[in-house]
């Protein structure tokens, strides 16, 4: 049985360290005259707090890692009936803040983002499925310097867990081993949802978080394309999220919303035989401004792709091995980072 390829859960499930609340109070402070002035004790309060803290600015800007940047070649190839498979990620991501020259700011950070996931194929309606379900851990350490001065901070603690159903909607009905082995891919189209759930570390309080405290859902659709040793793949989606009642502020912590991001992904591989496979991978995302304490702020819209490779090899009749790297290509807001991922999985099929 091929290899079971999944999503890069590392890419999938990481979420930004920092609430969108902060951001939307800095906003107003960074720009090349205003940042200056904070300096001089003319800012609101909110401003005030990079001049005691210049690290605060890397949070405020430069951490907009959102879930729209997933690359995940293959994710809606199909599997035999009662397919399981356990994965173990390892993901380095290390990114600055390029400002251009127009505030004096300097800010980096390194962070890893180990993530155990597990997968299982099921019957629904007739159609080949499966779920998936993704539990992150990420330990970070985060610097900026402004004007001569330079903080750091760390943390470490539980991301948001994550959850993925998907079923085909053509090409793929459900098989059992010995009807998947004579089966042969063609065009392929599939549907899933994704669920974060906000039940990773998170502070009001806190400017620096790994959980996001609301709900995320996307539902999406993908095409799989097979043409004799190449497999065309795109998907498009759609995030929604809900309501966080207690986003960063100041004095006290207020409510924070975000409209949805679309996101398109698009990835090109090439077969070598026995499971081994590697893939030119690239993705587009745009919308989700946010809305602080009633004021929406249209500067906070996102606009920006991602380019990357995967390769992924088997190494035994259950085993497997995936690495992955990625780097921004455009960013109109947010954090630019770059990433490099390697997953080992055990896989095998179970008895119905």
């Amino acid at each position: 049985m091929p290899a079971i390829q999944q999503e890069s859960a590392a890419t999938a499930y990481f979420t930004r360290y920092a609430t969108d609340g902060l951001k939307r109070h800095m906003a107003a402070c960074l720009s090349a005259t205003g940042f200056l002035a904070l300096w001089k004790g003319s800012r609101p309060k909110a401003c005030t707090l990079v001049k005691r803290f210049p690290w605060i600015a890397l949070i405020a800007v430069g951490s907009n890692f959102m879930l729209a940047q997933d690359l995940a070649p293959r994710a809606y190839v199909i599997t035999p009936l009662h397919s399981n498979a356990v994965t173990l990620t390892g993901a380095f991501y290390s990114g600055g803040l390029n400002l251009s020259g127009s505030i004096p700011v300097t800010a980096s950070g390194t962070y890893n983002v180990p993530i155990l996931t597990y997968y299982h194929s099921l019957n629904a309606f007739g159609r080949s499925a499966n779920i998936t379900a993704s539990l992150p851990y990420g330990v970070g350490n985060f610097q900026a310097a402004a004007l001569g001065k330079q903080k750091s901070a760390y943390r470490s603690g539980l991301l948001d867990l994550g959850f993925r159903f998907s079923i085909n909607l053509w090409g793929g009905p459900a098989m059992n081993l010995e009807q998947f082995s004579k089966w042969k891919q063609k065009n392929i189209l599939g549907a899933s949802l994704r669920v974060i759930a906000p039940t990773g570390q998170y502070r009001s309080t806190q400017l620096v978080n790994w959980g996001t405290n609301r709900w995320a859902l996307k539902p999406e659709f993908g095409y799989s394309g097979r043409y004799d040793k190449w497999v065309l793949d795109s998907y498009a989606g759609l995030w929604f999220y809900s309501r966080n009642p207690a986003d960063f502020g100041i004095p006290q912590p207020v409510p924070q919303t975000e409209e949805p991001i679309g996101s398109f992904e698009g990835h090109l591989s090439r077969d070598f035989g026995r499971g081994t496979w590697v893939s030119l991978d690239g993705n587009f995302w745009w919308g989700g401004v946010t809305t602080v304490g009633g004021v929406r702020n249209s500067a906070t819209r996102q606009t920006s792709s991602r380019l990357g490779g995967t390769a992924a090899f088997r190494v035994s009749q259950h085993q497997s091995l995936k690495v992955s790297y990625s780097g921004g290509t455009y960013v109109r807001y947010g954090g630019n980072y770059q990433n490099v991922s390697l997953a080992w999985q055990y896989s095998w099929v179970g008895k119905p």
